[in-house]
């Protein structure tokens, strides 16, 4: 995969694309084909040709198995690395900053991210249906750290989309160590929207939409999305932003939100769930409700950019620095009838 001087999406993508078209997907495939060449071929990202050299950069390393059931998404090595080869390992994962979902080990290397996604997963996993066998689909991906936490917990194939060419790379780090370890691993990103999927696709058995529905100025619109991915009897997970208010009350900002311009719509917990009763989906529950804490998100010397603490309000940390109440998240599980 990582043998050319430029990046090849064909070979990066072949596998996923004959995948879907040996199951019964083969009108995604085609239209996945084409969103892909003209994603690398006619709108190429300028910093594209550096990250692949980042990735190009890693040294080959004997391994033992992976642990894809840890905090810290962890690749072992059979044994302990020379200090050369940390170096280079080292350099190349710090030409991928910043890093900003995992946390991720690779070998004796610590990637303290700004996110601990780790931290989201212990509060949405216990409520799953088990994942064993499912086909899972994972929007917003980033750069795929649930997608290996599925996968982990028994996922036959998991699809991560995110447009970010940056996350891919950093995936694709990831999947270059773990393939000699396991083989053929079934978890993929596409680095394509949730708009540029096919609709009514029903083709996923868990479909998660954690942090994106504040982002889509119609989030009915999303949550009908989301529906068109599962086959009958599907489970959703969507974990939104939310606000205290009554049923049929959100927030909708002046213009920013924690310095984030691009978000919309934060409901009240009642308020989402009758948009989910509205949209379709049966049996919907709220799970958890979290206020976002500056330990969970925050600046490291792998994200090295302004993080929540900066997005606060610094005489009352309760609200952002637009006045807003502060970030609190609700996780919902629904079922498609």
């Amino acid at each position: 995969m990582f043998d050319h001087p430029e990046f090849q999406w064909p070979e990066v993508f072949g596998s996923i694309l004959s995948q879907l078209r040996e199951t019964g997907l083969a009108d995604w495939a085609d239209r996945l084909q084409a969103q892909l060449t003209d994603r690398f071929e006619h709108r190429p990202h300028g910093d594209l040709s550096r990250w692949y050299a980042a990735l190009r950069s890693l040294p080959d390393i004997p391994q033992s198995a992976p642990g894809l059931n840890r905090a810290a998404v962890t690749l072992m090595a059979a044994d302990a690395l020379a200090p050369d080869t940390h170096e280079q390992l080292e350099a190349a994962l710090r030409g991928l900053m910043p890093w900003r979902k995992g946390p991720f080990r690779f070998f004796d290397v610590d990637i303290d991210t700004e996110w601990r996604s780790d931290w989201k997963w212990d509060r949405v996993a216990p409520h799953l249906s088990d994942l064993t066998g499912r086909q899972v689909l994972d929007v917003g991906c980033g750069s795929g750290y649930h997608c290996w936490r599925m996968f982990g917990a028994g996922a036959r194939r998991v699809i991560g989309i995110d447009p970010g060419l940056l996350f891919l790379c950093q995936f694709l780090a990831v999947k270059r160590y773990l393939e000699p370890a396991l083989g053929t691993v079934p978890v993929d990103l596409l680095p394509v929207r949730m708009e540029d999927l096919p609709a009514d696709l029903e083709a996923f058995d868990t479909t998660f939409s954690m942090g994106v529905l504040y982002h889509r100025r119609s989030p009915l619109d999303h949550l009908l999305e989301l529906k068109g991915t599962l086959r009958r009897g599907g489970e959703l997970v969507l974990e939104t932003l939310v606000v205290e208010g009554p049923e049929g009350y959100s927030l909708m900002p002046e213009d920013r939100y924690g310095q984030m311009r691009n978000v919309w719509f934060l409901p009240s917990c009642d308020t989402l769930l009758r948009w989910l009763q509205r949209t379709g989906f049966r049996d919907a529950r709220v799970v958890d409700v979290t206020a976002t804490t500056t330990d969970e998100q925050r600046s490291t010397d792998w994200m090295r950019f302004n993080s929540l603490k900066d997005f606060l309000d610094p005489a009352d940390p309760t609200r952002t620095i637009e006045g807003y109440p502060g970030p609190v998240r609700a996780t919902v599980i629904a079922t498609k009838p």
